[in-house]
């Protein structure tokens, strides 16, 4: 069970402060997880520009040219964000019983280690 999920806001924890074009303390929402590389996509952090190549649609409009794009972060350069106080924090699983239409289920529930909310 993953500590961070697509859909979760989460703020960048290290590199340059954003006062110096850096993206430290920036809060964002997480567009993709890349599991292979340890790596998200978050959305407004981690700008860069990518060069594609000068095409054309059927319509006859040109595409490419210069884009601007999120690049993927580290995981470990990212903190979960508790929804209460809107700042970092760490995560924990623990282990619950549901009941559900008569039948008992044990899950996994993750929550803010601090506030103990679940998230």
């Amino acid at each position: 069970m993953a500590k961070i999920k697509k859909g979760d806001l989460v703020q960048v924890i290290s590199g340059a402060k954003a006062e110096r074009g850096g993206d430290r303390g920036k809060q964002g929402k997480v567009l993709e997880v890349l599991v292979e590389q340890n790596r998200v996509i978050v959305e407004g952090v981690n700008y860069v520009t990518k060069h594609t190549r000068v095409g054309q649609t059927q319509r006859g409009t040109k595409t490419g040219g210069l884009e601007t794009i999120e690049a993927p972060i580290h995981i470990s350069n990212v903190a979960l964000v508790d929804p209460e106080t809107k700042k970092p924090t760490r995560v924990g699983r623990r282990v619950e019983e549901q009941t559900k239409n008569g039948v008992k289920r044990t899950v996994r529930v993750r929550f803010a280690k601090k506030s103990g909310k679940d998230l």
